[in-house]
């Protein structure tokens, strides 16, 4: 019987434990055979949220490479855009948490993302803040990112971070796909989804690139639905706040290209509460242990040491899906 995980990868994300870290190549890796859930023909695709963060600091190229030699073919990242106009992979729209930003530039708080040029964030160390094995690992530029995903043989979800903070943004991401290569048709139909919190971001991207496959951050009202059907493929709420009747009124809705509308879950570390939401139906699930998620997906499914103590299969559904308008932790 399979030992359940939830307070291991917990206590990992909050301590960063070195007995859970392992060693990672500086140079890029070929990708392990893909270690999704294969299940069945329904079984969720496991996404590694920036990159697998419980063994290496996130949105690093260390992180998305030992995702690949864990197998893991689907990772996220973030993108905003420095000073100077670069677009760069980070999550918080300020350096100081995974950066020694306070150190290397004192007197520049609150050390805003948009406040610092591309040469100055690139001096700054973005892995020591994790473990020192990681020291002098850097703030990636989306471009360098994007080679290392296709090197890596891996597929991207690509969050558009905070785009009101960056006008223009959108048609920048779309020209940086396209000059790194990611425009042609096979990334377009199999190894591409770019997603964003901002519904108007996404009608932009839409607008400049209907064929981009999009996915909308939140839980909107299943009643609701259907308007974001008009431009996003995926609707991707936090986990907490879906039901199975929520995922099928999603899938009962077709997206811009004639598909079925998709959900994919997050940010889900549990073994027993990705297995509930693979019996939900989920089409995604988007965690921070992605090795571990898809390993308890490839078990039996219908194994009952997965539910929950009280003996439900995942995620309370009692409160229901949450008003889009309602606050959500961007843990995304």
């Amino acid at each position: 019987m399979r030992i359940r995980i939830a307070s291991a990868v917990t206590g990992v994300l909050a301590g960063l434990s070195l007995s859970t870290l392992a060693s990672v190549p500086a140079t890029g890796v070929a990708a392990a055979p893909a270690h999704a859930a294969d299940g069945g023909p329904d079984a969720p695709v496991v996404i590694g949220h920036r990159g697998v963060p419980v063994e290496a600091p996130e949105n690093t190229l260390a992180s998305i490479d030992r995702a690949a030699r864990l197998g893991t073919v689907w990772v996220e990242n973030d993108v905003q855009r420095t000073k100077d106009g670069a677009l760069i992979v980070i999550h918080d729209t300020t350096l100081d948490r995974t950066t020694d930003v306070k150190r290397r530039y004192p007197g520049r708080a609150p050390w805003k993302v948009a406040d610092f040029t591309l040469d100055e964030i690139e001096k700054l160390d973005a892995g020591s803040w994790y473990d020192s094995r990681f020291t002098g690992e850097r703030v990636p530029t989306l471009d360098r990112y994007l080679r290392r995903v296709d090197h890596n043989h891996q597929k991207l979800l690509l969050e558009v971070k905070a785009p009101e903070l960056y006008p223009g943004i959108e048609r920048q991401i779309v020209a940086e796909l396209r000059r790194s290569g990611w425009l042609d048709r096979q990334h377009i139909d199999e190894e591409l989804v770019v997603q964003s919190f901002s519904a108007p971001s996404l009608k932009t991207l839409h607008k400049l690139r209907p064929d981009i496959k999009k996915g909308f951050l939140g839980a909107p009202k299943a009643a609701d639905l259907a308007s974001y059907a008009a431009f996003a493929d995926q609707i991707n709420p936090d986990h907490t706040r879906i039901t199975a009747d929520w995922v099928a009124a999603a899938h009962a809705l077709k997206g811009p290209h004639g598909r079925r509308l998709e959900v994919c879950a997050w940010t889900v570390d549990d073994e027993d509460k990705a297995v509930g939401l693979a019996r939900m139906g989920v089409d995604g699930i988007i965690t921070n242990a992605p090795h571990v998620i898809a390993a308890a997906l490839d078990d039996d499914a219908d194994d009952p040491s997965l539910l929950n103590d009280d003996g439900r299969p995942g995620p309370d559904p009692a409160g229901g899906p949450a008003d889009e308008d309602a606050p959500l932790d961007d843990a995304v």
